[in-house]
């Protein structure tokens, strides 16, 4: 009997060794992508129109999405855009202008993408012209972007929603008007007072315009050494906002009644991503080489009081003297 039972066991786990595990035990790796399917997509979002839920930088480098992370991000794609500029923001409408599904990603463009792509007929150049292409008519530079959604080792199966779905984090495609697609990227705090036409210290310019549309007047002025811009929106007899910007934020809220109270708003209501900035700073000179051209005769004093001086009034290189042999032009005069 031991020999039999043994006999049996081993048959038993050799049985539940080789068996194949079973397609919906949620352990299995999704099918890879099929033929139909890539054809399928490329129609589907080739010149789609979607909104923007992120800044895209302009210049050759896009952004990258995996597992729901966009890369470039925070300082870094801030400097790429107080570089090279903004492709697109949030709330902008955008066309996905191609569609391509690599091995493990599927690339996106938007708007062109960030080379131009020239028709065959562009490349045509005719003799005698100095090699100027036939068609000159499309020369700008282009302004578009992409976007790279990557997947770990493979692009699986996927319908059209849940590729949507993957993409929210930078398009929107349910939005029917650019204001709704804007209110999505911002906080609720935020979005609650652009609803209520409400200005919180803190706003950058894009929100202000959003909550209270364009000022009807704008003047700029200066506190010290601060320089700011103020919108005003209204006039007597209605109530009058006084927004202060310094920079690119609402720094001073001032809101006159009806009745003649002023209500004035100075502490930060709401916090904004940093954007850097591209002036020079104070620790930042400028730089002038020592012999940088100047409009000076020779012999003429620097004035140190003048911009961009020299420290410590730097004199002109001195003209060589003439040789002995040699005496100042003879002035005839008539």
């Amino acid at each position: 009997m031991k020999p039999r039972c043994g006999a049996a066991l081993l048959l038993l786990i050799a049985f539940f060794c080789l068996a194949p595990a079973s397609a919906d035990d949620g352990n299995s790796p999704p099918p890879h992508m099929t033929k139909q399917t890539r054809l399928d997509l490329i129609h589907a979002f080739t010149a789609e129109l979607v909104y923007i839920r992120t800044q895209f930088p302009m210049g050759r480098k896009g952004l990258t999405l995996k597992d729901g992370s966009l890369s470039p991000a925070g300082d870094e794609l801030q400097q790429m855009i107080a570089m090279w500029g903004p492709a697109v923001k949030p709330g902008d409408r955008a066309m996905i202008t191609q569609i391509l599904i690599k091995e493990d990603h599927i690339h996106l463009e938007i708007n062109g993408g960030p080379v131009k792509k020239q028709k065959w007929y562009q490349h045509i150049q005719v003799a005698g012209t100095g090699g100027a292409p036939l068609n000159q008519a499309d020369t700008n530079n282009p302004r578009g972007s992409y976007i790279d959604l990557v997947f770990s080792r493979y692009v699986p199966e996927l319908t059209p929603q849940k590729l949507k779905d993957l993409l929210w984090p930078v398009f929107d495609f349910n939005a029917k008007s650019a204001i709704e697609a804007y209110l999505e990227t911002l906080s609720p705090k935020v979005r609650d007072a652009i609803k209520s036409h409400h200005i919180l210290v803190g706003m950058d310019r894009d929100m202000v315009i959003a909550a209270k549309g364009r000022p009807p007047r704008k003047d700029r002025e200066k506190d010290g050494d601060v320089e700011y811009e103020e919108w005003i929106y209204g006039t007597p007899p209605e109530d009058v906002d006084f927004v202060r910007f310094v920079s690119n934020e609402v720094a001073r809220v001032e809101t006159m009644k009806v009745d003649g109270q002023k209500i004035v708003h100075t502490d930060r209501e709401v916090d904004t991503e940093p954007h850097p900035t591209v002036a020079k700073t104070a620790e930042q000179p400028d730089f002038r080489p020592a012999n940088a051209p100047t409009l000076r005769r020779p012999g003429e004093e620097p004035d140190p009081d003048a911009p961009n001086s020299p420290p410590g009034g730097t004199q002109p290189r001195m003209p060589p003297p003439l040789p002995p042999d040699i005496g100042p032009p003879n002035v005839v005069s008539n």
